[in-house]
């Protein structure tokens, strides 16, 4: 008789566990020490991005904190699902090239989101991202590129499983909700949004076409 599908969930969870958990806290360590120091030192003068008809939709609601910081759960889940060592590898440099490429942008075309007039002070979940993360490295927003591809992939992996269909629905919701919270706190514009996102499908795409076996 086959596991049923959350024993095959929590049996990929414990399969390479150290590694993992090494793995990925090393490479958000190393992502967060190069994202500060561009975000610190570009190469010039960060472009002030346009606010469109898009970005009158969305309202400031400073209660989208939560799901803005989900993103750092939601990026680990891809990895953390991940049924052998080939497939964690690929995932790894994918994700690792779609860094790279988003943060030399940050470098070589600093842009910033435009100033508002709000007393972060009266927020205080939002001042401290206001505080460490400033309002540099707009565009492409790579807290939405992130979540979108995590969102390919897990889609890719919970079919594997097996899963009820309501999970992915769950995953993409999820990953809506975190692109609708950078705006919402005010962390990024439509446009950065647009744009994170398709970076984020172009580089799943051509991720999964070399991902044939994730078991």
């Amino acid at each position: 008789m086959k596991p049923q599908w959350p024993q095959r969930i929590a049996d990929r969870l414990v399969r390479y566990w150290p590694l993992k958990a090494l793995g990925t806290s090393l490479f958000m360590a190393l992502f967060f020490w190069a994202y500060f120091q561009v975000l610190h030192h570009p190469d010039g003068v960060p472009w002030v991005m346009p606010r469109i008809w898009l970005d009158d939709w969305v309202a400031f609601t400073p209660y989208s904190f939560p799901i803005y910081a989900s993103l750092w759960v939601y990026v680990s889940l891809p990895p953390a699902l991940m049924g052998n060592l080939r497939a964690l590898i690929l995932y790894g440099l994918w994700v690792g090239l779609m860094c790279l490429l988003c943060l030399a942008l940050f470098w070589f075309f600093p842009t910033q989101t435009p100033t508002v007039d709000i007393d972060w002070r009266h927020y205080p979940a939002l001042a401290m991202i206001k505080g460490v993360d400033a309002a540099g490295n707009a565009c492409p927003s790579l807290h939405v590129a992130s979540a979108v591809f995590s969102a390919c992939w897990l889609g890719r992996i919970l079919w594997q499983l097996h899963t009820p269909n309501s999970l992915t629905w769950m995953s993409w919701v999820l990953c809506l909700g975190i692109a609708w919270s950078t705006m919402a706190s005010l962390q990024h514009v439509a446009l950065d949004v647009i744009s994170g996102a398709v970076v984020g499908l172009v580089f799943a795409a051509a991720s999964l076409r070399h991902i044939r076996n994730t078991v």
